[in-house]
């Protein structure tokens, strides 16, 4: 991701990064081999920001980031984030990601929390409130 990213504009946590108390992190195996991570971190503002997803390449496309998206979902929506919202880079390089996240209903939206936008990052958001989710209020 490093390589494909202009200088200063991946904010991908490091293991230090995934080790504070409102990150939490999961992963995806197939036997003994991790097939994705991911994680979610809780905002000040009781948002809830997806970070760190990553697929390994022999995994793509085979439903591990999948599960991983919607267990973040899912744990966001338990500890009442009203919003879900991330970061990610432009190019063919993150087009399946971004479909990943499209067919879980998230949006292009605004810069949240300290992001500034670059030509080069977007950001998407997912409105968890009952109604956009179907869910009775």
């Amino acid at each position: 991701m490093c390589a494909s990213s202009p200088p200063g504009s991946v904010f991908a946590l490091d293991l230090s990064g995934l080790r504070v108390p409102e990150v939490a992190v999961w992963s995806a195996w197939t036997n003994e081999r991790i097939a994705a991570f991911g994680a979610l971190k809780m905002m000040p503002d009781g948002n809830g920001e997806v970070k760190s997803m990553r697929t390994h390449p022999d995994f793509l496309r085979k439903g591990a980031a999948t599960a991983v998206l919607e267990r973040i979902i899912s744990a966001a929506r338990v500890r009442g984030a009203r919003r879900l919202s991330l970061e990610t880079g432009s190019g063919q390089l993150f087009d399946p990601a971004l479909a990943l996240y499209r067919r879980h209903g998230f949006h292009k939206g605004p810069p949240f929390s300290t992001y500034q936008p670059t030509a080069f990052n977007q950001f998407l958001h997912l409105d968890m409130t009952p109604a956009m989710l179907g869910l009775p209020s």
